[in-house]
C-alpha cells in the first residue's frame, strides 16, 4: 500500500454536453492548460463549490474558465485517527494546527499548481482583502488557500513557506472555508469572459477607490419615488457628473478610510 494521498477532487470542464443527468462539479477531472486554478487546503471538502457552483462562478466553472480543487487536510493527518492538530506550546485553549500535517497538504498542492500561484492562509490578523488585491490575483495563474481552523495555524509553517495572510474583515470566523469562498468569488468575476461585461466591472465599488453610486431601474416611480430626473435626461455627461458626485459623497460618509486614500492620491498624482 502507497502512503500518497487519494487523488485530489478537481472541478472545472473542457466542454459542456447535453444531458439528461445533472452536472456533478465535484466530478474528478484533468487539469485545464489555461484555467485559473484555485485550490483550497481544507478539513470541510465538502464545503466547496458550495455558492461558487452558483450563477456567473458557477457557469464559469463548468465552462472551465477556472478550475476549483479542494484538498482534505484529514488525508495527511497522523496516526489511526487522522490527526492534524495539537495543544498550544505554552499552554492556553483550544488547539492549533500541525506544522507537519499542513505542510505535507502544501508540498503535495504545490507539485499540483504553478509555481507562480500565490499560497494565502485566510486569517483575521492577515492584510485586509481589496479589490486591487483581487485584480492582481485574477492576472496570476491561480491561487492555493489555506483555510484555518481552531486556534490557527502553527506559525513555522506559515514563515516556512512564506505564506502570505489575508483578512475579510475585523471579525473572526469558526474557519477559513467562508473566507476562502469570499475572496474566489472576488477574483473570479475578474477573469476574462466570466462576467460578460468588462465595463461592468469598471463603474461597480472601489474601482477608482470610491463606494460605487446608487442605481435604478423600472418602474420609473415606485413608493412615491421617482428615479433621479438626471438618469432619464439622455444627457450622459451630466449622468457621469452626477454619478461621481454621488459615489464621492457616499465615499465621505460611509468609509473616512477610502476617502482620505483617495484624497491623498490625488494630491500625489502629477498635475
Amino acid at each position: 500500500m502507497s502512503d500518497e494521498p487519494p487523488p485530489t477532487r478537481s472541478h472545472g470542464r473542457k466542454s459542456i454536453r447535453p444531458s439528461l443527468v445533472p452536472r456533478d462539479l465535484m466530478a474528478p477531472g484533468e487539469a485545464l492548460a489555461r484555467a485559473w486554478r484555485a485550490q483550497v487546503i481544507t478539513l470541510f471538502p465538502e464545503a466547496f463549490p458550495g455558492t461558487l457552483g452558483l450563477s456567473l462562478t458557477g457557469k464559469a466553472l463548468q465552462d472551465g474558465l477556472w478550475q476549483l480543487e479542494s484538498i482534505p487536510l484529514r488525508k495527511f493527518g497522523e496516526g489511526k485517527h487522522r490527526n492534524v492538530d495539537d495543544t498550544p506550546a505554552g499552554g492556553g485553549a483550544g488547539m492549533v494546527l500541525r506544522a507537519d500535517v499542513m505542510g505535507a497538504a502544501i508540498d503535495h498542492a504545490r507539485r499540483l499548481q504553478h509555481t507562480a500561484a500565490p499560497l494565502i492562509y485566510l486569517s483575521p490578523r492577515g492584510r485586509p482583502l481589496t479589490q486591487g488585491m483581487a485584480r492582481d490575483l485574477a492576472t496570476r495563474p491561480g491561487v492555493t488557500l489555506i483555510c484555518g481552523r481552531f486556534e490557527g495555524l502553527d506559525q513555522r509553517v506559515i514563515d516556512h513557506h512564506g505564506i502570505a495572510e489575508v483578512s475579510i474583515g475585523d471579525y473572526v470566523l469558526s474557519g477559513g472555508e467562508i473566507a476562502a469562498q469570499v475572496l474566489l468569488d472576488s477574483v473570479v468575476r475578474l477573469l476574462p469572459g466570466v462576467l460578460g461585461n468588462a465595463v461592468s466591472t469598471e463603474e461597480e465599488s472601489f474601482s477608482e477607490g470610491l463606494l460605487e453610486h446608487p442605481q435604478y431601474t423600472r418602474p420609473a416611480e415606485w413608493q412615491g419615488r421617482p428615479i433621479p430626473e438626471v438618469l432619464l435626461s439622455g444627457n450622459h455627461g451630466a449622468i457621469a457628473k452626477w454619478r461621481r458626485a454621488q459615489a464621492e459623497a457616499l465615499t465621505r460618509d460611509r468609509r473616512p478610510d477610502l476617502w482620505a486614500a483617495h484624497e491623498a492620491r490625488k494630491h500625489d498624482t502629477p498635475s
